[in-house]
């Protein structure tokens, strides 16, 4: 691999911007069979050291794809991080040639971890369980709407809305359990996250599809990952309060609902809640100590191959 050659690509609906660094070569491809093609074909002769992606609500899923296909590993990046470093460069303009130009220099200075893509499975799994949450949000929607609903003719076609979600559920519910059931690796994660009390089959299947760097990252690094890290906003003299944000949602989401039954029927989760809101701690900063505690708990499980025991949890969060 190349030493010296970095590469951005911005995806569009319609149009592939690429942009290497230090030559400053651009192409523009359309996003298309033919396109993509081109596009691996150009990036595998020229070998580069890294190709960042900026991450497009799964529009960049066939780019990612096409590029995997001829050997290449790019990087998939949070769009958020990619803006915040046009601004510190002072680049505040947009267009695609020029947001190619932006991804190609963070590459280059920032030098983002190369970690391994999920493959094809793995992505169709992560998408039913996202389309999992989709529904449900549709149903809580609707169950408001009909809270809220004076004609018996609406009401009447909300109600069998929610019959046809709560159905769209139960499939969706079907097919989960029969793709995690078709690999034997799924179904030993599933089963050992399950033993733990106040984890269920929802986020024990979330954290396969979601977060599969589990048992590979330090807790501390797991915490980030997955946004239940406080962060610090310290400046000068001012110590400011300790904030979680970013991460992965829809993971934090689940591991929420999870941390609350845990605190009912977890002991160690519990005492080291109790022990904490006895300290002085607001609740809800209670309860993300303990998100990040079952988080660590599950992190370690995982790494070292062990059943549930309760002196996993005998840390202090």
């Amino acid at each position: 691999m190349s030493n010296r050659t970095f590469v951005g690509i911005d995806v569009s609906r319609d149009f592939l911007d690429v942009v290497v660094r230090p030559s400053g070569e651009t192409l523009r491809v359309a996003y298309d069979g033919e396109g993509l093609t081109t596009l691996g074909e150009h990036l595998r002769e020229l070998r580069p050291k890294l190709i960042v992606v900026e991450a497009t609500g799964k529009l960049e899923g066939a780019v990612v794809a096409q590029l995997q296909i001829v050997g290449l590993t790019p990087v998939v990046v949070n769009p958020r991080q990619v803006r915040d470093f046009a601004k510190a460069t002072g680049e505040l303009a947009k267009t695609d040639r020029l947001d190619a130009s932006i991804l190609a220099h963070f590459a280059e200075a920032i030098r983002p971890k190369i970690r391994p893509l999920p493959d094809r499975q793995l992505q169709e799994l992560c998408e039913l369980v996202n389309r999992r949450r989709q529904v449900q949000k549709m149903r809580t929607q609707e169950n408001h709407r009909l809270a809220r609903t004076v004609s018996a003719e609406v009401r009447l076609r909300i109600e069998k809305h929610l019959v046809f979600l709560e159905d769209e559920l139960d499939d969706i519910d079907t097919q989960l359990q029969h793709r995690i059931a078709g690999s034997p690796a799924w179904q030993a994660d599933v089963n050992l996250y399950c033993q733990v009390p106040g984890i269920g089959r929802t986020l024990a299947t979330a954290v396969v599809a979601q977060l599969p760097e589990l048992g590979s990252l330090s807790g501390r690094q797991l915490s980030k990952l997955v946004g239940v890290a406080p962060l610090a906003d310290d400046s000068g003299l001012r110590a400011g309060k300790r904030r979680i944000w970013g991460g992965r949602s829809s993971v934090r989401t689940c591991l929420y609902l999870a941390t609350l039954v845990a605190i009912q029927h977890n002991p160690p989760i519990r005492q080291a809640y109790q022990r904490l809101v006895s300290l002085g701690k607001p609740k809800k900063v209670a309860i993300v100590a303990c998100m990040r505690k079952l988080l660590v708990i599950l992190n370690a499980m995982k790494r070292d191959g062990t059943g549930w025991a309760p002196q996993l949890a005998a840390a202090r969060p």
